[in-house]
């Protein structure tokens, strides 16, 4: 599919430690960037959290403490992806706050 595109626009899903978004954090950030030309650029990371993450939420993405345990933290990459996200239209499910649809 074509897309014509004025800004660049990102697709983006966070894993998280749960769906309070006051306490929990971010461990898993992953977009998709496509450009006006239609070029798509990937960008991803594991991050530590700095607080466990609950098994209720590792069983729904797979993702546990040790597998965090040695990654950066959302603060450590938060400029480059407002970097990666300037001037670029955002798209995503639940974007306005943590998926609902965990239990």
């Amino acid at each position: 599919m074509k897309l014509n595109l004025k800004n660049p626009l990102c697709f983006f899903d966070l894993e998280t430690t749960g769906i309070n978004i006051t306490h929990d954090r971010i461990i898993e950030i992953a977009v998709i960037k496509v450009m006006p030309n239609g070029e798509v650029i990937k960008k991803s990371n594991l991050l530590n959290p700095t607080i466990p993450i609950p098994a209720e939420s590792s069983a729904i993405h797979g993702i546990f403490d040790k597998d965090v345990a040695d990654k950066q933290t959302f603060k450590d990459v938060a400029k480059e992806y407002a970097k990666f996200f300037e001037g670029s239209d955002l798209a995503g499910f639940n974007i306005l706050k943590f998926d609902s649809t965990r239990k």
